[in-house]
């Protein structure tokens, strides 16, 4: 009976979180389906296989909790004890720091939600939608904090020692957080995929509409069709410029295949129906242009409605989209229209976000390597050390994250080196640090070798 007790309250775990990840999927699949739907009818000319994925990963995402609660439920008795001590600080660590920077963010920006109808709905909703991207910062400063305080109290209490005594290793003892650092990389990877750059990206619309302005997704874009001879300036694209909304501003000049200027027309606004896939431009203005002789503009009476433009306002809009605030459905559609039509931007910057969306997510697991072995200690000596040595590496891991990357979108780095060099150089590092460790050799006498006379 009691053995029956004990297996079904552990196992209730992943039970229940399965459930909620059903209950998830329900409230969240067909709106994602929905959505990925609506941007394929309005771009055709988008990654189909990228897009279709966007379901079948948020799907994955809801049930990861329920495959991490099975497989602590399956771990053992001292498992599930450092799991637990561990999860308990990590929950207290991520739930300060998102709340330390809610109130950071929120008093620099509440002057934007004043003017809202309903300030505290659109708080909540600016914040709702933000969320992924907020997990997505806070997860590393949150598990390093949590790792150097739990693995601290435990070796503080001489804990870990007794571990090491019943015949455990250093490598074996860590190995619920190592499954840790790997779950929250998984988390992060699935997040990073959509929706933590498209919240970013959603910032802006949600603060204008909250001030009763229209937001704008991009302005002064130019984009080339090479193989149609047009040239596209567009002053303003808006936020919802997908759902028809006019672009603005927008002069169109074609050439003659020797390269010389046959026409130019500028309107107001350009609307593209998503269904006939035409172009109507309002308060139009045509110029004539013929070699040698004055350009004769000429004011027409109605809008102009081309039938035979391929282009589409995503095609026009992607010189002025900004690379770290796209997913990678976005990017790989970007990177394949620009392989297709040649470049219209440096491709640099949007290949290297490409990478460093996959990359990113195993900071995680880079800060897990790091801070185990740092965070443990068996002398009287004090974690101090330690635990300043693990701060320091990690935010210079950071540091060196975000100079390899704006090197590779300035093209200095291939963008596949600058994207993945940063963690797999500190990942090797805390390889070297668990060896350490696992050998007995002191991990501080490291840093007295570097001070002249400690040799």
């Amino acid at each position: 009976m009691i053995f029956f007790r004990t297996y079904l309250l552990r196992f209730l775990i992943p039970v229940l979180l399965a459930a909620l990840g059903a209950a998830l999927c329900r409230f969240l699949i067909p709106g994602e389906t929905a959505a990925v739907a609506q941007h394929l009818i309005g771009f055709p000319d988008s990654d189909v296989f990228t897009q279709e994925l966007r379901p079948l990963i948020l799907r994955l995402l809801c049930f990861l909790p329920a495959v991490a609660g099975l497989i602590y439920a399956l771990g053992g008795t001292l498992d599930r004890y450092i799991a637990r001590e561990f999860g308990g600080i990590f929950a207290i660590c991520l739930s300060s720091l998102v709340l330390i920077w809610l109130i950071m963010d929120l008093n620099d920006k509440i002057g934007d939600f004043r003017d809202s109808e309903n300030v505290v709905k659109t708080i909540a909703s600016f914040y709702a939608a933000r969320s992924p991207s907020i997990l997505l910062l806070l997860l590393p400063y949150s598990l390093l904090l949590s790792l150097l305080y739990s693995l601290g109290k435990l070796s503080g209490s001489r804990e870990i020692i007794a571990m090491v005594q019943s015949g455990r290793s250093i490598v074996r003892i860590a190995l619920p957080l190592l499954f840790a650092g790997v779950f929250f990389s998984l988390v992060s990877l699935g997040l990073n995929y959509q929706w933590a750059p498209a919240a970013e990206g959603n910032v802006d619309q949600i603060r204008a509409e909250a001030g009763g302005k229209k937001a704008i997704q991009a302005t002064n874009v130019i984009y080339r069709n090479p193989s149609d001879l047009r040239l596209w300036k567009i002053g303003a694209f808006p936020q919802d410029y997908y759902m028809g909304g006019p672009l603005t501003d927008v002069e169109v000049t074609t050439s003659h295949p020797d390269k010389t200027l046959a026409s130019r027309l500028t309107a107001k606004r350009a609307l593209w129906n998503r269904t006939s896939q035409q172009w109507t431009f309002e308060e139009p203005v045509v110029g004539k242009i013929t070699a040698g002789q004055p350009t004769v503009f000429e004011t027409m009476p109605g809008p102009i409605v081309m039938k035979s433009w391929p282009e589409t306002p995503f095609q026009l809009i992607k010189p002025g989209l900004s690379a770290n605030l796209l997913g990678i459905p976005d990017l790989t559609t970007w990177l394949k229209s620009s392989a297709r039509h040649g470049d219209f931007a440096n491709p640099a910057p949007y290949l290297t976000q490409w990478y460093y969306r996959l990359s990113m997510p195993f900071t995680c697991l880079v800060t897990v390597l790091l801070a185990t072995p740092l965070a443990v200690h068996f002398s009287r000596r004090g974690p101090g050390g330690g635990i300043m040595l693990a701060v320091i590496l990690s935010g210079l891991m950071l540091l060196v994250t975000s100079i390899s990357i704006a090197l590779g979108e300035s093209g200095t780095l291939q963008p596949m080196h600058a994207a993945w060099l940063p963690n797999i150089a500190f990942a090797v590092l805390g390889l070297y640090l668990f060896r350490r460790r696992i050998t007995g050799r002191p991990i501080y006498l490291i840093l007295r070798r570097l001070v002249p006379g400690n040799d």
